[in-house]
């Protein structure tokens, strides 16, 4: 039998007993799915991870130095978490020697932050994130005002108590109200407000607007750090080229500071975006084990369903195959002719698959804050999947059929 006529009595096939085709196609329609969906969510996930939120995270060509590490892969061990917390902090004097060692053009900012506790007299108080900074913070995260100003390098050298806010704080303390000029208390202590920076969006559902960030030699610092510490010194390099040396550079400098000798690993931490990158994946690969587990399942099923319901053809179509080879069809034809039917018919259910995933990829980017990019290459393997499955479970079937022998199939009514 042709290749297109194969083809053309399987469809007639899935046509003429649609309840039955329905089940037979239903494990590789949701192997598929499942495929396309998990491939979906994960490709979505990591393009926003590494286009999107290193870059908010961390900006280009930038690094921090910490007193450990705020991103890590894996379980950490209750050693390792005990020599972090045993680890000297990060201090003002440690501030100078580090820039001093930086090339020209680079940017830094030393930073402290903490929860605080705010109150406005127009809303209840919330404890929220607020930062303390220094340098050229808002220039390292590119952050801009939708109202006000920015804080000026006088008022960060002088600890003025003037704040610049995210949009969620303005709506949260401040409802329907224009919150520039007005006063926010932080911890008891006022400080005005003389900003609203430009909206941020979310991270996994996760507001990036509910912040607050004032001056490091401001009242706030008392808030979030205790004296003559900060949480962190954060460093972007004029370009990529540069980005090695000079955290080399810092390391080198710290090592000295803190008296390290060569065979004693470094008691800081130097963090860049690559290790918030390492964090996701970290994660990453239990998603593409789930990724692959999970349509396997429903593949197998559908294998076996398809097999089953071949082997019910064949035993069918017995008289059929018998005429055919008494015709002069040989044992590759009649195994070529079932083989197609098969794969057929899993590939029009793999057809069914990719349309559910795309549309379950498409409903959870609209419904959750998971981010889901269909790739046209899971397409393209969904079928080739589909196809692949249905030659499998169609050789036992198909060798079955070729091996009938003639006179007695003919005798079969």
């Amino acid at each position: 039998m042709p290749f297109v006529d194969a083809i053309r009595l399987a469809l007639a096939q899935i046509r003429v007993q649609k309840l039955k085709s329905f089940f037979t196609l239903l494990g590789v329609t949701i192997g598929v799915m499942f495929l396309i969906a998990v491939v979906s969510i994960v490709e979505g996930m990591g393009s926003y991870m590494e286009h999107d939120f290193a870059a908010k995270l961390f900006g280009v060509n930038t690094f921090e130095l910490r007193r450990r590490p705020d991103f890590s892969s894996g379980n950490i061990s209750d050693e390792t978490w005990r020599e972090w917390q045993r680890r000297p902090r990060i201090r003002d004097s440690d501030i100078q020697p580090v820039v001093e060692t930086l090339p020209p053009g680079t940017l830094w900012s030393a930073m402290g932050q903490d929860n605080v506790v705010m109150q406005s007299p127009y809303s209840k108080p919330r404890t929220l994130l607020a930062e303390a900074v220094d340098g050229q913070y808002f220039q390292i995260r590119n952050l801009e005002v939708a109202s006000g100003r920015l804080i000026s390098p006088q008022e960060l050298t002088l600890g003025t108590p003037v704040i610049v806010i995210g949009k969620e704080i303005g709506e949260k303390f401040f409802p329907n109200l224009d919150p520039i000029g007005k006063t926010l208390r932080l911890g008891g202590m006022p400080f005005t407000i003389i900003g609203v920076a430009v909206e941020q969006g979310s991270v996994f559902g996760i507001s990036l607007d509910r912040f607050v960030i004032g001056p490091l030699h401001s009242p706030l610092r008392r808030l979030v750090n205790p004296a003559g510490v900060v949480d962190a010194i954060r460093i972007k390099t004029a370009h990529p080229a540069d980005l090695v040396d000079a955290q080399e550079a810092v390391r080198s400098v710290m090592r000295s500071r803190r008296g390290l000798r060569p065979s004693q690993p470094d008691n800081f931490a130097i963090e860049t975006s690559e290790s918030a990158l390492s964090f996701w994946t970290a994660i990453k690969s239990k998603l593409v084990i789930a990724g692959v587990v999970l349509p396997a399942i429903g593949l197998i099923v559908g294998a076996i369903v398809i097999m089953n319901i071949m082997l019910v053809a064949v035993a069918e179509r017995t008289r059929e195959i018998g005429i055919r080879k008494a015709l002069g069809a040989r044992r590759r034809d009649i195994m070529s002719q079932f083989l197609v039917e098969s794969a057929t018919l899993s590939t029009v259910g793999a057809g069914f698959g990719i349309a559910l995933g795309i549309a379950v990829s498409q409903l959870i980017a609209a419904t959750s804050p998971l981010p889901a990019s269909v790739a046209p290459w899971s397409i393209v393997a969904g079928v080739l999947v589909g196809a692949g499955v249905g030659i499998a479970a169609g050789i036992y079937p198909a060798s079955r059929a070729s091996k009938l022998d003639p006179i007695l199939a003919l005798r079969q009514e």
